[in-house]
Formats: C-alpha cells, structure tokens, sequence
C-alpha cells in the first residue's frame, strides 16, 4: 500500500452562504478567532507576511507567520508557511514552506470547504514525518472549528 506523505485533503460542507464563509476566511481578525491566532486588520491580499501569537493553550509562545499567495474572493485563498514550525529555538526560515489553499464550492446543502496543504516532501526529512501527522490532524480539527465558528452543522 502507497502512503500519500506529501499532500493533505480535508473537505467539509458548511450550512452556510459562500459570501460568509468567505468572509470567516479571508477577513484576519475573524479568520484569527476560529483558528486560534490573534490577527489584527482586514482582508488578506497577495503577497502580504501575516502574522500573529498563536493562541491555543501551550503554544502562545509562538508566533503564526504566513505569506499570502492568491486571493480570488469567494472561491480561492492560499498562503504559504512552515508547518509545525513550535520550537521557538528554532529558525525555519532557511526551510521550505508548504502551500495551503482553501477552495470554496457552492452545493445544494451551502459551501464546500476544500482544504490542501501540499509539499511535504520538500521539508527535512527530520521534520516531514511529524509536519505531515500534526498538520494531517491539524486540518481535521480546524475545519470543525471554523462549522463551530459559523454556528452551523458540518459534513464531510
């Protein structure tokens, strides 16, 4: 059996508008509460560097730092990162990142959420193993967040 180590995919059908799932998506501060980072200001846009502390309990210590790719409003938000980047004595910006993006689908039920987070292969082959795992159930846990953020019931 071939394990897929490079690529992660999670989808959730949200009970909700794509125009307001968008909005808890691309809007910092909003985005930041759902997925447990303090951000401050407006949309996202190309090529800006993000960042903010981190706030799930035992990792504010941490700084969340991302560097948006492509916005296309209501359909498309990527970004790039260090994934699992928690040692704080740690510098990962010699690293590779791995590409995040999030595709929004209008379906009869409300909006698909895909997610995929591509190119662990190209990480330390110290690191790819744990990055690939953590962020694996990462991606699960934070597409509950963002149904729970919305108030509405999700499916996968």
């Amino acid at each position: 059996m071939h394990m897929v180590t490079d690529v992660i995919e999670k989808q959730v059908v949200l009970r909700a508008p794509r125009s307001r799932v968008w909005k808890a998506l691309s809007n910092a501060k909003e985005f930041g509460s759902w997925f447990g980072t303090k951000l401050e200001g407006g949309e996202f846009t190309p090529g800006a560097h993000v960042q903010g502390p981190i706030t799930h309990k035992g990792y504010e210590h941490l700084m969340w730092n991302v560097t948006i790719e492509r916005v296309e409003p209501e359909w498309h938000l990527s970004w790039r990162w260090h994934p699992s980047a928690i040692d704080a004595n740690v510098d990962y910006s010699g690293e590779p990142t791995t590409l995040v993006v999030f595709e929004l689908t209008e379906v009869p039920e409300g909006t698909l959420l895909r997610v995929t987070e591509s190119g662990f292969d190209r990480l330390p082959p110290e690191r790819r193993a744990y990055a690939f795992r953590s962020n694996e159930e990462g991606w699960q846990i934070q597409t509950e967040n963002i149904a729970k953020h919305l108030g509405v019931s999700s499916g996968g």
